[in-house]
């Protein structure tokens, strides 16, 4: 179903049975600050984003939504210490494509159930990934950089901001649909592995649309194609991956999620109020001018996409032959 379907679809309360429990006034949550937890790194293409959707709930509720930086092992710290916290509505955090869909595959012995160990709350925001590499890489199209890895097997590698991500499978599809040999770099986040790009210390990489896109708007990095089916509109001049390999299309996807066991009248409490945020003009801007799109999306519905990507991302790992870092 097309995202643009996805995210006209009306908030789904059907099915959500109360159980026989006491509960402490969950519609007037909240009551006190809100802990965040975002799976990456400080400065990167998700904490803009967490960010600002925080500083919306933050407007909207009266009460503090503060964000703290989990990193490592692609999302899948962050995304335990979701798992693991108490289920009281006060630690919530990401929950996507990297941590809920493609880690089962990449990571054996995961210390969580995607499926099992969430509450869903709400789809957040949509985004493209970015090709883009080095001002000084002799390549300013994506034939180009075709040809110089074919030509240089090895030489070059790619970096992004962590196994297990969309960037990270980007790559790895790229590579096999190309027939090149481009080597993985991982970093805990994409603002570091930005840094180094810049400095010259990896030459090509793989990140969400939100990282890069203040580098490639100031020239300081060049801008190959998104990986999205279509050109983006926040960088329409570049095109998309596409145009050049056909079928090449991986979008990342993120929402928020909490600890299972949350009363079902409070998880829609904060579904509402997180799509009220996601209504805000300021928070739209943001987030077009970060390349995101917001992605409003009730529990329920979010629960199954993201139950119905698991196995459409296994098989792109399998394909790939992408594994952890």
């Amino acid at each position: 179903m097309p995202y643009a379907a996805l995210r006209r679809r009306p908030l789904l309360a059907a099915g959500l049975a109360i159980p026989a429990l006491a509960r402490a006034h969950p519609a007037d949550w909240p009551r006190q600050t809100v802990r965040y937890i975002n799976l990456y790194a400080a400065g990167g293409a998700n904490d803009i984003l967490s960010r600002a959707f925080c500083q919306a709930m933050t407007a909207i509720t009266g009460q503090q939504f503060v964000v703290e930086n989990r990193t490592g092992a692609g999302g899948t710290v962050g995304s335990d210490a979701i798992a693991k916290a108490r289920a009281d509505g006060y630690t919530v955090g990401l929950g996507g494509v990297a941590n809920l869909a493609i880690a089962p595959s990449l990571f054996p012995g995961l210390p969580y159930d995607p499926g099992r160990d969430y509450s869903h709350i709400t789809g957040l925001y949509l985004q493209p990934n970015l090709l883009f590499v080095n001002i000084d890489l002799p390549a300013r199209t994506v034939p180009e950089l075709v040809a110089l890895l074919q030509a240089n097997p090895g030489k070059y590698n790619y970096a992004t901001g962590g196994a297990g991500t969309t960037p990270h499978l980007c790559g790895e599809m790229f590579k096999l649909m190309t027939r090149t040999d481009m080597p993985f770099v991982q970093y805990r986040g994409g603002a570091p592995a930005l840094v180094d790009l810049l400095a010259g210390q990896v030459h090509v990489m793989f990140d969400n649309l939100a990282g890069p896109i203040g580098a490639v708007r100031d020239g300081k990095v060049r801008a190959l194609a998104v990986t999205s089916p279509e050109r983006s509109p926040s960088l329409p001049e570049v095109p998309a991956l596409s145009e050049y390999l056909p079928g090449f299309d991986l979008t990342s996807w993120n929402g928020m999620i909490a600890p299972v066991g949350l009363p079902p009248e409070q998880v829609l409490r904060m579904a509402e109020l997180s799509h009220q945020a996601l209504r805000r003009p300021e928070l739209v801007k943001t987030f077009t001018d970060n390349g995101a799109t917001p992605w409003l999306m009730g529990p329920e519905e979010f629960a199954g996409y993201a139950r119905r990507q698991e196995p459409i991302m296994r098989n792109l790992v399998k394909l790939s032959g992408a594994a952890p870092g």
